[in-house]
């Protein structure tokens, strides 16, 4: 998460607090597409993960000053975000749709009728897993984070995670038995 940048989120969250408030811009400009992929894909719906996005930051910039530790930003900004589209998909009753994650290719209409049988399948699929199941799977499989980081951004066990994500595709595997068969 943080390879690559030529000033580290502790000094950005320093410069800040020290007054430079136009500096948390950076901070939300370096978190905001991979953050924004996962509460599209966890929320199922641009718009409310819009609005989630925009209410974690909100948040974060007002409890700047409790972030106990500036360096992992990242993973303390997240866990706000992650309270934020917990919040706001209980509020909307949404589900997600597989395409606001992953573009389809012009395809034949075929083609495109099967892909959306499918992806209403999985779509279905994805909402019989619990909260946690759900996070953990967009979280490994749809978004490719290592379980380090998972850990980190969730702040639970590794163990604990794989465990999460292997119970997800079990369930994923039990939903959509047969499909292709």
């Amino acid at each position: 998460m943080g390879a690559g940048r030529t000033v580290d989120d502790g000094t950005i969250v320093r410069r800040v607090l020290h007054g430079d408030v136009e500096a948390f811009g950076e901070l939300v400009l370096r978190y905001r597409e991979a953050f924004g992929r996962y509460a599209v894909a966890f929320c199922g719906d641009a718009d409310v993960a819009a609005d989630a996005m925009q209410e974690a930051c909100i948040r974060a910039f007002d409890a700047l000053a409790t972030c106990q530790h500036p360096d992992r930003f990242g993973a303390w900004f997240f866990r706000i975000l992650r309270n934020q589209c917990h919040n706001h998909r209980t509020r909307q009753r949404a589900h997600i749709p597989l395409d606001t994650v992953t573009a389809a290719a012009p395809e034949r209409t075929e083609a495109r009728v099967e892909r959306r049988d499918l992806r209403d399948q999985v779509e279905r699929a994805l909402r019989h897993l619990t909260v946690e199941q759900r996070e953990a799977f967009v979280l490994r499989d749809v978004e490719g984070h290592s379980y380090a980081e998972m850990a980190e951004l969730l702040g639970e066990r590794e163990d604990r995670l794989r465990m999460r994500v292997h119970r997800a595709r079990d369930a994923m595997r039990r939903e959509l038995d047969g499909v292709h068969a």
